[in-house]
């Protein structure tokens, strides 16, 4: 290893492929996101109800393999060792070029970043590792988070400035065939140069810093078409064969698994949790949100994602079907094996998304609102809003964070998202007593393994859980 070009690209790609099997092993992504916020009910597995009653130091399998992060450090370990030895090849193989080496670590030094921000948000204080010890483990104690997210936005920073808007594509910054492969071989698979905006957004918005957050935002919303992104009209985002499956370039930064590789599975995606009958041959959904809550959530007529008459008849059920049935099912993301609507195979190849430009203009409207500028934040969120069909908008004094808030809710449903989402609204709002007692008492965190604590005695438990 490290003598040749093939050694870099197998490297690298495995950096990405221990993130996304970060993200997607148990269903983390969405059970960290989307379940703990006790809005999806489990009728069936006692694992996912701990999780959604915030009882996290419960003894199940699931909750003591999230509370592991073990997975996160195979990323951290790998991205260190490929920034040790992409100079080897370097020195060993003509064919790599200055070139492409500055762009191969800036995609390591960013992945490496964005795994400590994603174990920033779930634990607070983790060890912070930057070097592989030559194969060597020592025991490290927790650091502070605000250092490490320090570190993070310079680290993506740094990365942003070599970064491509796209590859192979005639970038300045990455011209010619990126490991003799087209544009669409990499698009939407590797982080650009909007990546890195959209990511170091999300990172100073949990540290609250809307100043950057508007300047990240701000340059996503100028730049996204240089790397081929576009707004998702809802029919797109919610078929089958639409903005989930795959890859494509307006997947701002994902982790996709390609039907045409015959890469996907039947574990690791949101499908698994949330689909059954009609949508799969499934008798009860492992999470399904009940038809009040629906109902309280999507509250605006002509939402093309989901809304009811006068009557309570469905006039749109792209985001749930069978909403008068025993269990409502949650099917925005519904990406079974090539994109098909056959109910009886359970093999799917949706796209994990972190972000995409809909989050980014919601997030900068979030900002501006935060800073003051209403006028901005309103335009911001109409430009969200008016693509799903709501086109009377009424918005009330004070009201502003609460409405952009609402549409981020609807629009990035079973995405990840809203845990964190709750976590900067309470922030902002300081007007829920529990949750505030939760975040000053670092119970929005999750608890630290107990077999990590038992190998490291340095390791200490996060407050809420001792």
């Amino acid at each position: 290893m490290w003598n040749k070009l093939e050694d870099t690209r197998a490297g690298l790609l495995g950096i990405y492929a221990l993130t996304r099997a970060a993200l997607s092993d148990n269903d983390s992504h969405w059970l960290y996101g989307d379940v703990r916020t006790g809005e999806f009910i489990s009728p069936n597995r006692p694992d996912l109800k701990a999780i959604a009653g915030n009882k996290l130091n419960a003894s199940y399998p699931t909750v003591d393999a999230l509370s592991d992060w073990t997975r996160f450090y195979a990323i951290v370990n790998a991205a260190n060792i490929f920034l040790e030895r992409v100079g080897d090849v370097k020195a060993a193989d003509k064919r790599y070029t200055e070139n492409n080496m500055i762009v191969d670590v800036a995609q390591a030094r960013f992945l490496r970043a964005f795994a400590y921000f994603y174990m920033v948000r779930i634990w607070g204080d983790v060890p912070f590792i930057i070097t592989s010890h030559d194969g060597k483990f020592e025991n490290k104690p927790r650091e502070n988070q605000g250092k490490i997210l320090v570190w993070a936005q310079q680290e993506m920073l740094t990365a942003a400035t070599d970064l491509p808007f796209i590859y192979s594509g005639g970038d300045v910054q990455q011209p010619g065939n990126y490991y003799n492969e087209d544009r669409t071989r990499w698009g939407g698979a590797l982080a650009t140069k909007n990546t890195a905006y959209a990511v170091l957004a999300h990172l100073a918005a949990w540290q609250g810093n809307y100043t950057d957050v508007a300047t990240y935002t701000k340059f996503v919303e100028d730049n996204y078409g240089k790397s081929g992104i576009g707004f998702q009209n809802t029919e797109d985002l919610t078929k089958s064969n639409g903005f989930f499956f795959n890859k494509n370039t307006s997947q701002m930064f994902g982790f996709n698994s390609d039907w045409g590789h015959i890469d996907g599975s039947g574990t690791g995606h949101i499908e698994e949790l949330t689909l059954a009958e009609p949508v799969l041959n499934k008798k009860v959904p492992d999470i399904y949100m009940p038809k009040d809550t629906i109902l309280k959530i999507f509250n605006q007529p002509n939402d093309e994602r989901f809304s009811v008459d006068t009557l309570g008849l469905p006039r749109s059920e792209r985001y749930f079907t069978n909403i008068n049935g025993k269990y409502p099912i949650f099917s925005k993301i519904k990406v079974i094996q090539g994109g098909t609507t056959d109910p009886t195979f359970r093999y799917f190849t949706s796209a994990l998304i972190f972000t995409r430009l809909e989050d980014i203009v919601l997030l900068r409207a979030e900002a501006l609102a935060v800073l003051g500028d209403q006028n901005g934040a309103i335009g911001e969120l109409i430009n969200v809003m008016t693509r799903r069909g709501i086109t009377t908008i009424t918005i009330n004094s004070g009201e502003l964070i609460d409405l952009i808030f609402d549409e981020r809710h609807r629009e990035l449903l079973g995405e990840g998202q809203r845990w964190y989402d709750l976590v900067r609204y309470n922030k902002i709002k300081q007007n829920n007593p529990a949750f505030l007692n939760l975040i000053n008492s670092q119970g929005i965190y999750w608890p630290v393994s107990r077999k990590l604590i038992s190998q490291n005695n340095l390791l200490t438990q996060n407050p809420f859980w001792k």
